[in-house]
C-alpha cells in the first residue's frame, strides 16, 4: 500500500497537468486558423528541435508547459498590429508574411515618459503635442474595432514586431523566429502576420524564454542577431537623444552598440568604477543609488528613452560612475561604447547639446534627492509600489477620509452594482495608495489577453474590458502586478454554443476593473463621490509629490 499511494498520486498528478496544458493553449486554437495543437511535448522531443537542443533533462521539463507546437492553416491571420501578447514563435515549417496595414510615425514618442525624459521636453514638435491622448491608444483601438466579432464567435489575438517600412512585406521560412521582440519588452505591437502557406510553429511562453535565454549564451546572440537585423535601427531614430540624427550615423551606431538584458535587481554599473560607455533605456525601469554615509541612497530612476553616463561622458576628469544603476524589474538597454559617442556627437551637434541637458537635469534631481532623505524614501516606495507606472492612480488623504465608502458606493452606482476598486492598498505617510487601476504607462494587464477584450479605450491613458468579448481566463487578472483586476461572477453559465468550446457549461466569470468612468462626462465616480474631497487622481511622482506637500 505504501507503494500505490505515491504511485496513484504521481499519475494523478501527470492527468492534472495534461489537462491544465490543453486549457492553457486551447484558447489560441480556437477561431484563429490553428488546426492542431501538440500534447505536452517531453524533453526528448523538446531536444529534437533545434532551439532546445543544448538544455538538460531537469530544464526542460521545468519549461515544457510553456511550450507548444502548432499548425496554421494556410491565409489565416496569425498577429494583429497595435496589441500586445506573452509568446515568441518559432517556424518549424512553411512560411510566415509579416506586413504593415498602417504606420503613423508618431507611434514611437509614446515609448517614453514625457514629463521626465528632458530631450522630448524640449523639442518644438513635442510641445506642440502636449496634453494630446497617447497616439498608440488610438493605434490599439482601431485594431480592436476592426477586429470586433460581429457575431457570437470570440476573435483571438497574437502579436509580433518587425520594422518594416509602410506597404513593405518579409517572408519568414524555416528556422526564423518572431514575436520575442515586442513581448520580452511589453510593446504593442506593429505589425501583422499572416501564414503564407500551412505551416507549424513552436510557441514559448516569455517567463520560459527569458529563462532559455539566461541558460544559453548561443540563444542570446540569436535573439540579439534578431533584434538588430528587424528593429534597432528604427528604436535607436526613435529614442529622444538621437532625434534629428542622420541615417548614415544610426547604422554606424547599431554596428557597434551592445543589447543589454537585465533580470529584476541586476546591477548595470557600480558606483566608483571605470564609466565606459553611455546606455540607453528600451524598456523597464532602472533605480539609481549613491553612497551617503556609508549607505545607499535611492536618487533618482530612469525609464525608456532616458540615458545613463551622459554626466560621466561630458565632464573632464569624471572617468567612473558617479551612481550604481540597477534594473527595478525586467529591462533591457543599449550599450554604446564612448568612441561611437564621440563620433556621433561630431557629425551631430544637437546629440551633444541634448546630453548636456539630459545631465543638468541628471545633477538637479540628485542633488535634490541627496539633500532630503524623503525624497530618497519617496522615490524608493514609488519604484515599489508602481507608482512610476501609473497614469491615473487613485489616491486617498487618510488625515480627512472618514472612512465613509462613498468613493466605493459611487463607483458601484456608476457600474451596476458592482465597484471596480478596494478602498485598500501601500500606505505612504498620510497617503493612501488604493487596489484601483493605475492604467500603466507599460500595461502587462494587456500582454496575453487571446480576445482583446482588455484593450486601450482610444480615450487618453484609460485601459477598459470589453464585457462582450472577455472569456473570463483570468489572464490580465494574473498578470497585473497591483491587484487591480478581480474576477466577478456573473450567476450565469457559458451557453452550449459558446466559443471556445471548452468553457460550455462552466461557471461565467468577467474581468473587472477602473475604466476612469471614462464614458462619463462627469469624470471618475470615486473622486466626485467623495464628500470631504479626499480623492484624488494622479499621474506622475510628481503629483503625487505635491499631494504629499500640501500635508
Amino acid at each position: 500500500m505504501s507503494r500505490e499511494k505515491p504511485e496513484a498520486e504521481i499519475a494523478n498528478t501527470i492527468v492534472k497537468r495534461a489537462e491544465l496544458y490543453r486549457d492553457r493553449w486551447s484558447s489560441f486554437g480556437q477561431n484563429t486558423g490553428i488546426q492542431e495543437f501538440s500534447e505536452m511535448l517531453s524533453p526528448a522531443q523538446l531536444r529534437g528541435l533545434d532551439v532546445f537542443s543544448e538544455y538538460d533533462d531537469g530544464f526542460l521539463e521545468r519549461i515544457r508547459p510553456d511550450v507548444s507546437v502548432a499548425t496554421w492553416r494556410k491565409g489565416s491571420v496569425l498577429f494583429e498590429e497595435g496589441s500586445y501578447i506573452d509568446l515568441a514563435f518559432l517556424v518549424l515549417d512553411g512560411q510566415v508574411e509579416l506586413f504593415l496595414k498602417k504606420q503613423e510615425p508618431e507611434v514611437v514618442e509614446t515609448m517614453f515618459e514625457r514629463h521626465r525624459t528632458h530631450t522630448i521636453a524640449s523639442t518644438r514638435d513635442a510641445a506642440a503635442s502636449r496634453g494630446s491622448p497617447p497616439s498608440e491608444a488610438t493605434m490599439f483601438q482601431r485594431q480592436v474595432t476592426r477586429q470586433r466579432p460581429q457575431t457570437e464567435g470570440i476573435t483571438f489575438l497574437s502579436v509580433m514586431d518587425v520594422d518594416l517600412p509602410t506597404g513593405g512585406r518579409a517572408l519568414l521560412g524555416a528556422g526564423e523566429m518572431f514575436g520575442e521582440i515586442g513581448a520580452m519588452s511589453g510593446w504593442p505591437q506593429s505589425a501583422t502576420a499572416r501564414a503564407a502557406t500551412d505551416c507549424r510553429l513552436v510557441q514559448i511562453r516569455v517567463p520560459s524564454l527569458r529563462l532559455m535565454r539566461r541558460k544559453s549564451s548561443s540563444l542570446k546572440e540569436r535573439l540579439d542577431a534578431i533584434y538588430r537585423k528587424r528593429s534597432l535601427v528604427a528604436h535607436l531614430k526613435a529614442t529622444p537623444l538621437l532625434r534629428g540624427v542622420d541615417e548614415g550615423a544610426i547604422h554606424s551606431v547599431a554596428q557597434s552598440v551592445d543589447l543589454v538584458s537585465c533580470d529584476p535587481d541586476e546591477v548595470i554599473v557600480r558606483e566608483g568604477e571605470a564609466a565606459e560607455a553611455v546606455y540607453l533605456v528600451r524598456s523597464g525601469f532602472v533605480r539609481l543609488t549613491q553612497m551617503v554615509g556609508g549607505e545607499p541612497m535611492v536618487v533618482t530612476y530612469l525609464s525608456k528613452g532616458m540615458a545613463l553616463g551622459e554626466t560621466e561622458y561630458l565632464i573632464d576628469g569624471i572617468d567612473s560612475w558617479t551612481v550604481t544603476a540597477a534594473s527595478v524589474k525586467y529591462a533591457e538597454l543599449v550599450r554604446i561604447p564612448k568612441r561611437e559617442l564621440d563620433e556621433l556627437c561630431r557629425r551631430n551637434a544637437a546629440t551633444e547639446s541634448l546630453l548636456w541637458e539630459s545631465s543638468v537635469s541628471r545633477i538637479r534631481e540628485i542633488g535634490h534627492s541627496r539633500r532630503s532623505p524623503r525624497e530618497s524614501d519617496l522615490l524608493e516606495a514609488a519604484l515599489e509600489t508602481g507608482l512610476v507606472e501609473g497614469n491615473s492612480i487613485l489616491v486617498i488623504d487618510l488625515n480627512r477620509c472618514t472612512r465613509c465608502d462613498d468613493c466605493v458606493r459611487g463607483c458601484a452606482e456608476t457600474h451596476g452594482g458592482q465597484p471596480r476598486f478596494v478602498r485598500e492598498g501601500e500606505k505612504y505617510q498620510n497617503l493612501l495608495i488604493t487596489k484601483a487601476c493605475y492604467h500603466c504607462r507599460d500595461p502587462v494587464c494587456l500582454v496575453g489577453c487571446p480576445t482583446g477584450a482588455i484593450r486601450r479605450a482610444g480615450v487618453g491613458a484609460v485601459i477598459e474590458i470589453d464585457e462582450k468579448t472577455c472569456i473570463g481566463c483570468s489572464s490580465c487578472a494574473n498578470n497585473c502586478p497591483f491587484d487591480a483586476i478581480v474576477m466577478q461572477p456573473t450567476g450565469d453559465q457559458w451557453p452550449a454554443n459558446a466559443l471556445p468550446e471548452g468553457l460550455r457549461g462552466k461557471e461565467k466569470k468577467l474581468a473587472s476593473k477602473c475604466d476612469l468612468c471614462h464614458t462619463s462626462s462627469l469624470g471618475p465616480a470615486c473622486v466626485r463621490s467623495c464628500p470631504h474631497e479626499c480623492a484624488f487622481r494622479v499621474g506622475s511622482v510628481e503629483e503625487f509629490k505635491r499631494l504629499l506637500a500640501r500635508g
